[in-house]
């Protein structure tokens, strides 16, 4: 979709969350070039990326869909913008909108997956891995971004140990086959056709 689209009805343009570590010692060399270019392909599909409003995988996600354009949201574990800033510390950079929800990151982590049709789970750690359950649990689709980081083993092992089948998980290390196998798989559970 043209984000400069006329069409009326922008509430149907896809909203992708990226999901991944604040803090990235563990993810291996070449995270943020990998993390950037996903960035990348999420704006040249048009779609809207939202993030935790965080440091790390996210926020790199971020810089690199802000290179091509479009709306960028995150949705914060903080009840204010002071209260991101300076108790969590966390950045207002690359963010067209904030959204303070002041659940804390448990609380923050549903919100941030419900308001998506689809997330992208890259390099992570623990809240990474909720995220990823919070999807699975709501039947979104999931894409496993493979890169030079185990967090893809980890969550290919948590869904084989769960013994529950989910045709709406792809994995791929490639940014942009990654993206297009994501959106095809939310215009499957999109309304064909909307009229007023």
């Amino acid at each position: 979709m043209d984000l400069n689209s006329t069409d009326k009805h922008g509430h149907n343009q896809i909203k992708i969350c990226v999901s991944g570590a604040a803090e990235t010692g563990h993810c291996g060399i070449g995270a943020l070039d990998k993390a950037k270019e996903l960035g990348r392909e999420i704006a040249r599909h048009g779609a809207i990326l939202v993030t935790g409003a965080t440091t790390g995988f996210p926020l790199w996600t971020a810089m690199g869909f802000k290179e091509v354009g479009g709306i960028c949201v995150g949705i914060s574990p903080a009840a204010s913008e002071r209260e991101h800033v300076e108790v969590y510390k966390l950045p207002l950079d690359y963010m067209d909108l904030v959204m303070y929800t002041g659940f804390g990151y448990a609380g923050r982590d549903i919100l941030l997956t419900r308001s998506a049709d689809a997330v992208i789970c890259g390099c992570g750690r623990i809240g990474t891995i909720h995220e990823f359950t919070v999807a699975f649990e709501d039947g979104k689709p999931i894409g496993i971004f493979e890169g030079p980081w185990e967090m893809g083993a980890e969550l290919k092992e948590i869904i084989e140990k769960g013994h529950r089948v989910n045709t709406k998980i792809v994995n791929n290390l490639d940014p942009k086959k990654i993206v297009e196998d994501i959106i095809a798989l939310v215009k499957k559970d999109k309304v064909a056709e909307y009229k007023i």
